[in-house]
């Protein structure tokens, strides 16, 4: 019975331990681990194919592997809002903008300073610091953004053959008021031109910094190129109001389509219809313009503004943001830190299989096989790093040397790194919402004339709240220039 006894004891002695040991394991993490990441975009087909490279690759050099989920153009914005509002468990999930900065101020993404020197030690020095700046609010980073153009530049794109036929000399357009000419000729000798090509979201570009993201611009803001401290309405400056007037006499003249505020006409480059459009820049940026006209025409561009201006738009165009449920942080940020630094799954990911939906060229460059084009098509903007991107076998060799040269030449807007925290004023951000909503398309397309309709969209802005908001983002924004001063 003793002997019994005592064999019973040594038994439980050795489960305790093992239990002992299971706790520690799993409380140090070592348990077996898969990311769950969410990303924008229609599921491919080959998904699966590719993720299984993926995961064999991560189980090599990080020790767990990640489960991608790709969720379609449409339905990304309110799976993405119904999953964080029920506080799913995820680990990473796409982002980007005003949403970006939404979540964030909510709570919905964590905080990876603390990841960033160790985990993310390398993709920390890799990556453009103004984008690190575009991600921090209140010294708080929310999210790894994607290595690409920092500065936002918007250009006049011309027909070229109608450039060419009618010996205009386009270097000479320094404002909107300067394409006059040019439209005019357009406007009496090609019918069926368009002069300038432009729908409902049709936008001006003044040198100002919109401080809230909104499809149609909400009044506060400040100049890209000024740093006077102040937070003003953009509509009521006077470089704004002389733009609207010289769009107004364009709309006049007819160099616009009479629809312009409502049309939702794309204007695509396939169609031959238009003479000039505004389009944002980056390096090369006419070499796909000029593929995407199908051979009928090339294009010309001249910038509107000379300087490329980083602002909080420009370097949150595509994020990777942890969720604040996620419990595996820390290998989170492992995996975004190699994605953004390893060239092979940086590839991988964007690209698929090596032999099976793209070829590597004798030269290092590459060629798309049938594969990928009919199977696996990623957002390539939305997945990190770009400057460690293959190059195809028609793009320029020193395609990154000149995106590294665009942003060596932006500088940035007083604005970068600002977000409004608006839970003060939700109301009157709502209400002038609105009205901007009513105002706004008919102003910014030159449909309505400043001078008559001005008056009345002030008036109905300040009935909205606009001293109460003004007020409140000035003090936020007094706040971070004191925070930020070097």
């Amino acid at each position: 019975m003793k002997k019994k006894m005592f064999l019973m004891l040594i038994l439980s002695g050795i489960l305790l331990v093992m239990a002992a040991c299971g706790s520690d394991k799993s409380a140090s993490g070592d348990d077996a681990v898969t990311l769950k990441w969410y990303m924008i975009g229609t599921p491919q087909k080959d998904h699966d194919k590719v993720m299984k490279e993926v995961n064999k690759y991560t189980q090599e050099k990080l020790g767990f592997g990640v489960d991608m989920t790709q969720i379609d153009w449409g339905d990304y914005g309110s799976r993405m809002q119904t999953m964080i509002n029920s506080g799913e468990n995820f680990d990473i999930a796409y982002t980007a903008a005003g949403e970006f900065a939404t979540y964030s101020q909510k709570g919905a993404f964590m905080d990876i300073s603390k990841y960033l020197d160790k985990e993310g030690k390398k993709m920390k020095a890799e990556l453009n610091d103004e984008l690190w700046k575009g991600v921090t609010m209140d010294g708080k980073v929310y999210g790894v953004p994607s290595n690409k153009e920092i500065g936002e530049q918007q250009v006049y794109v011309f027909n070229k053959n109608l450039v060419d036929k009618y010996k205009m000399d386009v270097s000479k357009v320094n404002s909107l008021a300067d394409l006059g000419p040019l439209l005019k000729v357009i406007k009496e000798n090609e019918p069926s031109i368009t002069p300038i090509g432009g729908n409902k979201d049709f936008k001006p570009v003044t040198p100002f910094d919109y401080l809230i993201d909104s499809a149609v611009p909400l009044p506060f803001a400040v100049n890209e190129y000024d740093d006077t401290g102040k937070i003003v309405n953009f509509y009521d400056q006077p470089e704004t109001k002389q733009i609207l007037k010289d769009l107004h006499t364009f709309y006049q003249d007819g160099y616009v389509s009479k629809d312009i505020a409502t049309s939702t006409d794309p204007w695509s480059y396939e169609k031959e219809n238009w003479f000039v459009r505004i389009e944002k820049y980056q390096p090369y940026a006419e070499s796909i313009w000029n593929k995407q006209t199908n051979g009928q025409y090339e294009v010309v561009t001249q910038p509107i503004m000379k300087t490329p201006v980083i602002k909080n738009s420009s370097v949150t165009g595509a994020i990777q943001a942890v969720s604040v449920t996620s419990k595996h942080p820390k290998e989170a940020v492992e995996f975004l830190n190699l994605l953004n630094t390893d060239p092979y799954l940086r590839n991988l990911v964007d690209k698929g299989i090596e032999g099976t939906h793209y070829k590597e060229l004798d030269d290092g460059r590459i060629e798309d096989l049938p594969a990928r084009v009919e199977n696996y098509t990623m957002p390539t903007y939305a997945l990190g790093n770009h400057f460690i991107l293959k190059l195809y076998e028609d793009e320029p060799a020193d395609k990154w040397v000149k995106f590294e040269e665009f942003n060596a030449e932006s500088k940035p807007s007083p604005g970068l790194g600002f977000y409004f925290d608006s839970k003060n004023v939700r109301t009157e951000i709502a209400a002038i919402t609105n009205v901007c909503n009513e105002f706004g398309p008919a102003l910014l397309t030159g449909t309505v004339d400043p001078d008559t309709y001005m008056p009345k969209f002030k008036k109905k802005l300040n009935d909205a709240g606009m001293k109460t908001v003004m007020e409140e983002m000035q003090k936020q924004y007094d706040a971070f220039k004191k925070e930020n001063q070097s």
